[in-house]
């Protein structure tokens, strides 16, 4: 009995010395010093837990290594890679490139010339994003639900940053509007929509700008005050510029700051590091 307890005890420990051995890379798109400190609030609570190291630069492969190295330096045995993007279709490809998850440098546009990095530790990289997660869900109730004055005389637009592909796009605005439904069931607003405004495509943008503005113009013409919601990590984006001259509310909050987030980064890290454990036994397995 005693050798059995012993047995326990030591499977016991091991698993936490383990776990506390995975250390946290999470990849941003990085911005101002205000958004970045968003990011690095929204970990904080974390560390006490695990290495945790940021990497801001849509998939900057320098950066990428330096938080590699850094979460090494504190102790990490294998990592578990979490990335912090509105779409995990984002910069999914390079990244895993990167890793060498992938063999093949992806093709086409990249914001960063994709390389392979020095790894020395097991890596596992999480592919949704925050599109995915349901509890954005929640925040969106509670922006919608916080700005709001007279939901029948209201109109809820969500925007989101959107992609340049089409296909793509469409797949953002589903799974926006699959996540304003809470809105719909929560709120008593005359209606609920959701658009992308396609930021960074000439062309693509110009149209989304005539379409949201014109349908805020339609909305106050008709006595109903539009609220506007981004989809974005922090901030309200160009969508003051966007707006001007128009007549609307809003309180410029993305989904940060919000424990959900939090919530959603350590759940996808506990999903990505147990497939790295997965990984692990087969492998010993294999050398068995």
């Amino acid at each position: 009995m005693r050798v059995f307890l012993l047995g326990i005890l030591c499977f016991l420990v091991g698993s936490a010395s383990s776990q506390s051995k995975v250390g946290l890379l999470l990849m941003a798109h990085g911005g101002t010093e205000t958004w970045n400190e968003a990011v690095e609030e929204s970990v904080a609570s974390l560390r006490a837990d695990m290495p945790v190291s940021i990497a801001f630069g849509m998939a900057n492969p320098v950066t990428l290594q330096t938080a590699l190295d850094d979460l090494v330096s504190q102790g990490a045995e294998s990592v578990a890679v979490v990335r912090l993007f509105v779409s995990g279709e984002s910069f999914l490809k390079e990244t895993a490139y990167s890793f060498q998850l992938e063999a093949h440098a992806p093709s086409g546009h990249t914001m960063h010339k994709p390389r392979v990095l020095d790894l020395s530790v097991p890596v596992s990289l999480s592919v949704g994003g925050l599109l995915d997660a349901q509890l954005m869900a929640g925040i969106l109730v509670d922006r919608a639900l916080g700005l709001s004055l007279d939901p029948s005389k209201e109109s809820i637009l969500i925007v989101g940053h959107g992609p340049g592909d089409d296909d793509e796009n469409k797949r953002w605005v589903s799974k926006m509007d699959h996540l304003a439904e809470s809105i719909r069931k929560d709120g008593d607003f005359h209606s609920v929509n959701v658009s992308t405004l396609r930021e960074d495509w000439t062309g693509k943008r110009e149209a989304a700008e005539l379409e949201l503005q014109a349908f805020v113009r339609t909305e106050s013409t008709a006595g109903r005050t539009v609220i506007i919601i981004p989809f974005r990590l922090f901030g309200f984006g160009p969508y003051a510029d966007v707006f001007e001259g128009l007549s609307y509310r809003a309180d410029s909050l993305g989904l940060l700051p919000d424990q959900r987030v939090t919530d959603w980064i350590r759940s996808q890290y506990m999903s990505t590091k147990e497939t790295l454990i997965q990984s692990e036994m087969m492998n010993h397995q294999s050398h068995d």
